[in-house]
């Protein structure tokens, strides 16, 4: 399945949705007319459980496209959200996940030029999530390095303590696309999270793909371009820690529960590994894309008051 959030218009509220052809099926409706129990948000859908992806897959399938009236909206009439528009807790960021990644930031950012030997771990509150559409917040008082980062996103369906490499796919709900905006000139101490954490610095979207639709993750393409011009393009088999290690590692120590995002790291083509170093500004356009997901596109848009042409190189 591929599912949503979403709003009918701008003052409704926001609803569960699974895109099917080029409508927008509403979970819950279709549930109260087939007489199944269906809730209408994203989280709660999760904590169902593995077995309502097949059961609600199926039941979609019985209608073959032809839905009763109020269930189904063209999906272009409809304003798409953040699939989980707030978390319950922080998104999990992997740092340094693509080798010629690494490369680039040894280059240009104090990080070291040797190959990670476990996976670099960071966190982006609930407060930094957007979703498809929306501005990306560019504060010139606090930054002038705001940079990009396109990512596969892996969310957790079934809560996962200390599991093992093998068995933790199958602790996948589903997949999405995300960015991890990086002012880079706001790191602390080596410290990240205020780097990453801001405000708007989570795109998420369009859709969660369920993880039947993707046996493997590890051969997606990915790409994303600013203003027309790609400055991303690779595919996610580079992965320096696979998601399976990245389950294993975190749920090691921390434990993953349904809805938890880990955004599994950027390959190379960010802005600070560029010669002239690249960083984005108000009025640009960041479009980004995940092959079997979809594609996002935000613009950047100035706040705080600042001249954010000041110092601009």
């Amino acid at each position: 399945m591929r599912l949503v959030t979403y709003r009918a218009n701008v003052t409704a509220p926001a609803r569960l949705g699974a895109i099917v052809n080029d409508l927008v099926v509403d979970l819950e409706y279709l549930g109260d007319v087939s007489g199944h129990a269906l809730p209408d948000n994203m989280l709660d859908f999760i904590d169902l459980g593995p077995a309502a992806v097949s059961s609600t897959t199926a039941l979609l399938d019985e209608y073959d496209g032809k839905f009763p009236t109020g269930v189904a909206v063209p999906l272009a009439n409809v304003k798409l959200l953040a699939p989980i528009p707030r978390p319950r807790k922080n998104i999990f960021g992997i740092g340094l996940n693509y080798v010629e990644h690494v490369e680039e930031s040894a280059r240009t950012l104090d990080t070291s030029k040797d190959l990670p030997k476990q996976p670099v771990i960071f966190s982006k509150p609930p407060t930094t999530v957007i979703g498809p559409g929306d501005a990306v917040e560019h504060n010139a008082a606090i930054t002038r390095q705001l940079d990009w980062e396109v990512e596969l996103a892996a969310i957790i369906g079934t809560r996962a303590s200390r599991v093992s490499e093998a068995d933790a796919l199958n602790y996948v709900f589903g997949y999405s696309l995300m960015l991890d905006m990086s002012a880079r000139d706001c790191r602390r101490a080596g410290q990240w999270i205020y780097s990453k954490g801001q405000d708007t610095y989570a795109p998420f979207g369009p859709v969660i793909v369920t993880a039947d639709e993707i046996p493997d993750p590890h051969n997606l393409n990915l790409s994303l371009d600013v203003n027309g011009v790609t400055k991303q393009s690779s595919n996610t088999r580079h992965m320096l820690f696979k998601i399976p290690t990245l389950i294993s590692d975190i749920s090691a120590g921390i434990t993953l529960e349904p809805g938890d995002i880990i955004a599994t790291g950027t390959p190379e083509g960010v802005g600070a590994g560029r010669d002239p170093q690249e960083w984005l500004w108000p009025g640009d356009i960041i479009e980004s894309r995940v092959e079997k997901i979809g594609e996002m596109r935000n613009p950047v848009v100035a706040v705080g008051g600042n001249d954010p042409r000041a110092g601009r190189e």
